[in-house]
């Protein structure tokens, strides 16, 4: 088995999905902020891109929809934060 920049990049993926779980489970982090979402989605795309090498659809299904709902938090979130911005007009 060789360690590519595939196997590296899936890594820290891993590390950030990981990292995100214990900060929220340290009440560091919130679920409902764009900063969990952000990280989720960094950290699925980059499992992802680790997969595009040694191909698992299951996992690669996982890694899709998990992008989708942590895109999904950072749409509402924009959305939330708009509508409670004042406007300047």
């Amino acid at each position: 088995m060789t360690y590519t920049i595939y196997d590296f990049i899936g890594n820290i993926g891993l590390f950030l999905l990981l990292g995100t779980y214990f900060l929220l489970l340290l009440n560091k982090i919130e679920s409902r902020s764009v900063l969990y979402s952000l990280s989720n989605a960094a950290a699925s795309t980059l499992i992802g891109i680790s997969l595009l090498v040694d191909f698992n659809l299951s996992a690669f299904l996982v890694e899709v929809f998990w992008l989708a709902i942590s895109l999904f938090g950072i749409g509402k979130w924009c959305y939330l934060r708009r509508k409670t911005t004042p406007t300047d007009a």
